[in-house]
């Protein structure tokens, strides 16, 4: 596989490159080369073109992940390395790598990103599309003292630190919607998973999963269920490199973690609130086979749902329901 890696980095550009000069530069026979492109193609799903004499070009170029270079940008903004710092070209899914790590003792701070998951997962169980390449999957390991009922909020906190960064990085328009979507013209952009164990009275371990499309052709797309946008479109342009993009959200991320258990979701309640997508709005929560209507009235001290209903105002945790706005 490793000279199947080098001829991706050498085609990732999108660029035109004769089989010719792949075949000096690798070292292989150009029928070689012709069959490490085949394999690309079936094992990657990349869209590569041939044609004898006119040579090989990735149709969608990419920017494969480096840990260098999430280095050298963490380090330009202030912010210490990760602890651990992992890149899988493939995965079953950086969550549950970094559970099956947590278990065997790896340290707070572990950081995991993939350029493609097999089994990526979102709330309920649900499939992650995540295609090689096209988009971030990122996954932060971190270790507490106290039990998961002292990090109730959490998710919405991570939220809020990935949207505002997003919004520094030009994405304008982008809104939260409760528990853990990020949305852009009502369509999904990216999501954030929690899985935490341990003691109910501590300690206990917590990744953090964030998934955020980055550059995704239609077809790449096709096993997605619900309307989705990549940050291409948002941002109107090019996006934003993948290392740099993953070293910013790191380091929000890792701030928001190291902090959250003296601050609390207070601190960061004001910061949700900017981007709340349905705050006032009359939504619908599915709770197992009940469909209650209300007024969004925003989220609890403890990052419950608030809800004004009929029969007066209910929380509602995340765990429990599904949330849908009537009008979006």
């Amino acid at each position: 596989m490793d000279r199947t890696l080098e001829l991706l980095r050498l085609l990732a550009d999108g660029r035109l490159h004769s089989g010719a000069v792949l075949a000096e530069r690798l070292d292989m026979t150009r029928a070689a080369v012709c069959k490490a492109v085949r394999r690309l193609s079936d094992q990657l799903g990349l869209e590569i073109t041939s044609g004898r004499g006119r040579g090989y070009r990735l149709i969608t170029p990419i920017e494969l992940l480096d840990a260098q270079r999430i280095g050298e940008t963490l380090a330009a903004t202030g912010r210490a390395p990760p602890v651990r710092l992992e890149i899988h070209q493939r995965i079953d899914s950086t969550n549950r790598h970094l559970m099956r790590e947590a278990a065997h003792g790896a340290p707070s701070g572990t950081v995991c990103l993939a350029e493609r998951q097999t089994a990526g997962q979102g709330r309920h169980g649900r499939c992650w599309v995540s295609p090689f390449g096209a988009n971030l999957y990122l996954s932060i390991l971190w270790r507490y003292p106290c039990g998961p009922a002292g990090l109730s909020g959490l998710s919405l906190a991570a939220g809020a630190v990935v949207a505002d960064a997003l919004r520094q990085l030009g994405v304008q328009g982008l809104v939260l919607k409760w528990p853990n979507d990020l949305l852009w013209g009502g369509r999904k952009l990216g999501g954030i998973l929690l899985e935490v164990s341990g003691e109910a009275q501590g300690p206990c371990v917590l990744v953090l999963g964030l998934g955020l499309n980055l550059r995704m052709s239609r077809a790449q797309a096709q096993a997605i269920d619900q309307p989705w946008v990549d940050l291409s479109e948002a941002l109107g342009a090019e996006p934003v490199g993948r290392n740099r993009l993953a070293a910013i959200l790191i380091g929000v991320l890792c701030d928001a973690l190291e902090h959250f258990a003296q601050v609390g979701l207070a601190h960061y309640r004001p910061l949700w609130d900017t981007f709340d997508a349905l705050r006032g709005e009359p939504v619908i929560l599915l709770l197992g086979e009940q469909r209650i209507r209300g007024i969004m009235q925003g989220i609890a001290p403890d990052g419950a749902l608030c809800l004004a209903t009929p029969e007066g105002e209910r929380m509602f945790h995340s765990g429990e329901v599904s949330l849908r706005s009537e009008t979006m």
